[in-house]
């Protein structure tokens, strides 16, 4: 296991023990649509951070916003929608099919060609969603 397999693993049984029969009472009551108004601040600071070129506020905002994507995933695991593994998979899954100059044979000239190809991978993407 690599040191940054492990640290996912140790933050996300943080966030296990923090929403456990014996965590935070903050934490344990917070529902989806109760992170709404969290989840905009810490992206609003994180925002700021990266403006301000603070490398370590940055880090920091980063964190905290990972914090609340991370408890974001382990409710609707507890809710029996989807797990952190299940998004990650999915957008793992999306940027190798969005990139396919990078994990295909596929060559990019410039960076028209670029957002033009983007483009085409997304509205193909939708096509198949609603069909």
């Amino acid at each position: 296991m690599q040191k940054n397999d492990h640290i996912f693993f140790t933050f996300s049984k943080t966030i296990s023990a923090l929403r456990g029969e014996k965590g935070c009472p903050w934490d344990q009551k917070q529902t989806i649509k109760s992170l709404t108004k969290y989840l905009r601040q810490e992206c609003d600071e994180l925002l700021e951070a990266m403006a301000s070129g603070d490398n370590e506020h940055i880090c920091e905002e980063t964190g905290d916003l990972l914090f609340i994507l991370f408890l974001i995933c382990q409710i609707s695991a507890e809710e029996g929608h989807f797990t952190m593994d299940d998004a990650l998979q999915a957008i793992n899954e999306k940027m190798l099919r969005r990139h396919p100059h990078v994990f295909g044979d596929v060559r990019i000239t410039d960076e028209n060609a670029l957002n033009r190809q983007w483009e085409r991978i997304k509205s193909l993407e939708k096509s198949k969603k609603t069909n």
